[in-house]
Formats: structure tokens, sequence, C-alpha cells
């Protein structure tokens, strides 16, 4: 049963990253936006802005070496990285909330779901995450940060209170700048260890 769970994700994840092979011309679109006005979200409704296969395959194995069960998610996209981490839940019976602001990636993201055969254990949440995410109070086992970096410290002093002591906050894109002010703050609380990963692009935060 497992095992067919595993390759419908697979077959979909494969489809996804065909056709994120277009993202840098996306991307380079939305860049273009820049010189005219400061970047938004909206900007990239269209662009995947995705982890890679590598990261995917070392979370799925961090879900199952941790027993991590209780996800959430913040940067839904079109739901590469929640797959990968629906393909981890699945031996740890765990569940998946995660928040997506554009209202058309999440609902491309929930047919994603849908197709992979894993939507039962996602809950996709439209909207800005302060909102969507606020008065959670679930123990989080992984806080996978991949949305608007800005809003990286706001989220994690708002749920920091589910946090317990095997707790892991997954960040990604570490090494740009609204992400490294982010970490420095965090880095000054001894509570908490940092660990870089793929020449600082992640950066994995674990609770002493």
């Amino acid at each position: 049963m497992i095992t067919t769970a595993y390759n419908k994700i697979e077959v979909t994840l494969a489809e996804l990253f065909e056709d994120a092979k277009y993202d840098q011309l996306r991307i380079m679109k939305a860049l273009a936006k820049s010189i005219i006005g400061p970047m938004t979200p909206s900007d990239f409704k269209d662009a995947y802005l995705s982890i890679t296969k590598k990261q995917g395959t070392d979370i799925v194995q961090l879900i199952k070496e941790n027993e991590l069960k209780n996800i959430v998610e913040f940067g839904t996209s079109f739901g590469i990285s929640t797959l990968y981490l629906a393909e981890g839940i699945l031996e740890t019976e765990g569940s998946i909330i995660t928040t997506e602001l554009i209202a058309s990636k999440a609902e491309k993201a929930i047919e994603n779901f849908k197709k992979a055969g894993v939507d039962h254990r996602i809950e996709v949440r439209i909207g800005n995450a302060i909102d969507t995410l606020k008065g959670h109070s679930e123990p989080i086992d992984l806080l996978f940060l991949d949305g608007w970096k800005d809003l990286y410290l706001s989220l994690f002093q708002m749920l920091e209170p589910n946090f317990h002591n095997s707790t892991i906050i997954y960040v990604d894109n570490a090494d740009l700048s609204d992400t490294q002010r982010f970490l420095s703050v965090i880095s000054q609380n001894k509570k908490y260890h940092l660990v870089s990963k793929y020449g600082g692009k992640v950066v994995l935060i674990k609770i002493r």
C-alpha cells in the first residue's frame, strides 16, 4: 500500500520538475519588474521556486530518521516540497499544515496533492501565514520555512511556543540577505543550535 503511494508521489513530482525547468525564465520576468518597483510575492505567481531533488530526498530521510509527524510548512507554492514532506510522513503516519499566499498556486498545489493521493494528509491554508497560522496550538515536530523571507522571524516567534526538545526548523534560502538577518537573531539565543547544509543554502535549527 505504501509502495503504491510512493509511486504516485514520484510520478507527480516528475511532472512538476519537468515544468519547473522553465523556472529561470519565469524568475527573470519577475526580476525585470523590480526595475520599476519593489518585488512582491505576486510577481512570482507562475514560478515554482522549488527545492532541489537532492533536498527533497534528504527531507524524506530527515523525517523518517527523527520520526517527525506534525509538520507545518510556510510556502506551499505548487507543492513540490510539500510532496516530499508527504512522502516522509507516509512512514511516520503524520500530517501537514501548509500555507500559501497566492490562491492560484494553492489551488494548483491541491490538485497535485489529489493526483499524488496524499491530499487527505495535507491541510492547505490560503492567505498570509501570519493570519493562517495564528492561534496554532499543536506541537510542531518540523517547521519548514520556504516562503517570503522577511516573514521568517515573525512566524518563528509566533510558533515558538509550539516547539519541543525534538523540534527541527528547516530554513531554505539561508544564503539570502533577509534570511541571514533572521538567522543572526536566532543564533544569539543559546537555546538554538544552527547547522548549515548545501554550502549554506539551508540551515537546520535544532533545540539544544
